[in-house]
């Protein structure tokens, strides 16, 4: 699944060669990975995104 997902980096992450990043792939729904661990491939539901999202911007 992830090698036929375009991925694109956080625009947090760092520009160096440091691979501590997330990416996102939207192909219909919404992937996420840790470029450490790119086998690794979440895919929340709406509902779990919108619980991470707001509990990351507290």
């Amino acid at each position: 699944m992830s090698s036929a997902l375009r991925w694109q980096k956080s625009s947090y992450s760092a520009g160096d060669s440091d691979n501590d990043c997330l990416e996102i792939a939207a192909a219909p729904s919404l992937h996420l990975r840790e470029s450490d661990d790119p086998t690794t491939v979440l895919t929340p539901t709406p509902t779990a995104l919108h619980a991470l999202l707001t509990t990351l911007k507290r």
